[in-house]
């Protein structure tokens, strides 16, 4: 792997994971010195997170990792309901159903992952990860599915916002696995609603427990 792709993926999993936190100055000799590269690598590392979002200039301080405020929350999610809605009865209309079959039986066993031997739930991100992109590869509209790849980069920092809340996130499964019931058994109304209420319930909940978003990660 290049050291530019070497010092994006590690920057860009930071972020995403927390590790470095919102307002964080990302100055390119410490972020060199700390991931073993040149400032070169880490100065394109940077350039690729602000096209992304996740960085942005901060004038004299040069560049910092981007806030997650109510007002952006609620943007994303504008987005996220026209594209997921749309994706999920496409999805139903044009996927294997085998695929979303067993995704469903995987998805109601999802509250064994959420113990406390995996505290970052890995396993389960992975799980609703794998739902992804099951609805991604099964919409036929590659348009679409690369501006829910650009989206979900965003998603991944909100649901780092509720990851330990176990009860939330095992309703969250329940709601996953309807989406992918309504899929696996070919109805596009169906799947649109399991995907609004999985939607809305999410944003109540963010609203509810995260009223200034970055504030319980400062």
């Amino acid at each position: 792997m290049r050291a530019g792709d070497r010092a994006y993926a590690a920057l860009r999993e930071d972020i995403m994971e927390w590790r470095l936190r919102p307002g964080t100055v990302l100055a390119e000799v410490e972020q060199s010195e700390r991931l073993g590269v040149s400032r070169t690598p880490v100065r394109e590392a940077l350039g690729r997170l602000t096209a992304e979002g996740l960085t942005a200039a901060a004038g004299g301080r040069g560049v910092v990792v981007t806030d997650i405020s109510l007002e952006s929350i609620d943007e994303l999610f504008e987005l996220r309901e026209t594209l997921e809605v749309r994706a999920a009865a496409l999805a139903a209309q044009r996927g294997e159903p085998g695929v979303f079959t067993e995704l469903y039986r995987q998805l109601l066993r999802a509250p064994e992952l959420l113990d406390e031997k995996d505290p970052a739930r890995r396993e389960y991100y992975a799980l609703v990860g794998r739902l992804d992109e099951a609805i991604d590869a099964s919409i036929s509209n590659s348009y679409m599915a690369q501006a829910m790849r650009g989206l979900r980069v965003h998603l991944v920092r909100i649901r780092r916002l509720a990851a330990n809340d176990a009860e939330r996130l095992t309703a969250a499964a329940a709601e996953h696995a309807a989406i992918a019931e309504a899929i696996a058994a070919g109805n596009p109304r169906l799947a649109e609603a399991a995907t609004t209420l999985h939607l809305h319930r999410s944003l109540t909940h963010l609203k509810a427990t995260h009223p200034a978003a970055t504030a319980s990660h400062q």
